[in-house]
């Protein structure tokens, strides 16, 4: 009896790696799933947070989609790896901080190293959810061979759902694949892919506009940039771009910016890191929980603890009472004034 061959997926979360892998099903093809975690995936996180998202989905899109798909998931940290991709992109930023050709073609390579890591297991080739056409930066027919080349995984690397518009990879040639069976899918349209899902029977998946990842997000990398400036260095750490996505980002001063929460939710979130940074947050009336990122001293109290009072229920109250807390130096109370001034508060904001 001939050999079942055997895949390795990108899988993000999306329908398009969904669909990717149930097409090599279809097949006979026995595939697992990979998803690579830089940090800066949406999944859900700030949905988990906030009070105001309650209602959404908290899950992990791509632990559900291979649950759904009933395929083994390896998670594989690449948050130290990546940092070099988003500071040197070799083809340069999307129309944020997102590298996304850069992304891709360091994901598909850590799929070849890990093929290869794991030769025992008899992985044959590499499976992603690509479409020519749907992203603008990384999903052209001229970017899907720079991709392919440059990852290292040259034509072990198949794309199920366009491949009719490539040239045939290794697992078409060989037969291991009908390539008659495999789709011709193009451009920002999801409607063949939502009425292929219909026909598998998935009616419940995730399309995220926009993709994944926050980096293609202008608020987010708009706030990211910022950090960059105020710290005069782009280093980052995992603190750095969980807190990113939390908050109201404030900067009255160029040495230092508040980030204050939204709702109770993400004021709980953030007491997780009194430890770490100082906190502002009211005593005498109900507010939200701040803390502070960067250069803070007592001349910066007074408009910090106004700024913070500003967004608490002492809001038109002619003082309130705020408690500031310096780790390893303790607590001081200062009563206040909230500020008033809507279009100098508009100005500070990241």
């Amino acid at each position: 009896m001939a050999r079942q061959h055997k895949a390795v997926a990108l899988i993000s979360g999306g329908l398009d790696s969904m669909l990717a892998v149930r097409v090599l099903q279809e097949q006979g093809i026995e595939v697992e799933g990979i998803n690579f975690y830089t940090g800066f995936c949406v999944e859900g996180h700030t949905h988990a947070i906030r009070n105001h998202d309650k209602d959404k989905q908290k899950r992990n899109n791509a632990l559900w989609v291979a649950e759904q798909l009933d395929i083994k998931l390896h998670i594989v940290d690449v948050i130290e790896e990546y940092k070099d991709v988003l500071l040197n992109p070799k083809h340069g930023y999307g129309a944020n901080m997102n590298p996304c050709l850069d992304c891709k073609i360091f994901m598909v390579g850590k799929a070849v190293e890990w093929v290869k890591e794991h030769h025992q297991d008899g992985f044959d080739f590499i499976v992603t959810g690509e479409v020519i056409g749907q992203r603008p930066m990384s999903q052209r027919k001229k970017t899907m061979p720079i991709i392919s080349e440059e990852s290292g995984a040259d034509d072990l690397l198949l794309r199920p759902l366009c491949a009719k518009n490539l040239p045939e990879t290794l697992p078409e040639r060989e037969g291991w694949v009908d390539r008659e069976k495999l789709y011709d899918f193009s451009g920002r349209n999801r409607k063949p892919q939502i009425a292929l899902a219909k026909s598998f029977g998935l009616n419940d998946f995730a399309t995220p506009a926009g993709g994944c990842c926050f980096l293609t997000d202008k608020n987010y990398s708009d706030k990211l940039v910022d950090l960059w400036k105020a710290r005069n260095s782009r280093e980052y750490e995992m603190d750095d771009i969980m807190l990113l996505k939390v908050g109201r980002h404030i900067r009255p001063d160029s040495g230092f910016k508040l980030i204050i929460a939204r709702d109770a939710g993400e004021s709980k979130f953030l007491e997780g890191y009194r430890k770490q940074f100082p906190s502002i947050y009211a005593l005498s009336h109900s507010g939200p929980m701040a803390l502070v990122d960067g250069n803070f001293n007592e001349e910066h109290y007074a408009l910090a603890a106004g700024i913070v009072a500003r967004f608490g229920q002492g809001r038109n109250a002619d003082e309130v009472e705020l408690d500031i807390n310096i780790p390893e130096q303790g607590h001081q109370q200062i009563k206040t004034t909230p500020l008033a001034a809507d279009d100098v508060l508009q100005e500070w904001y990241v």
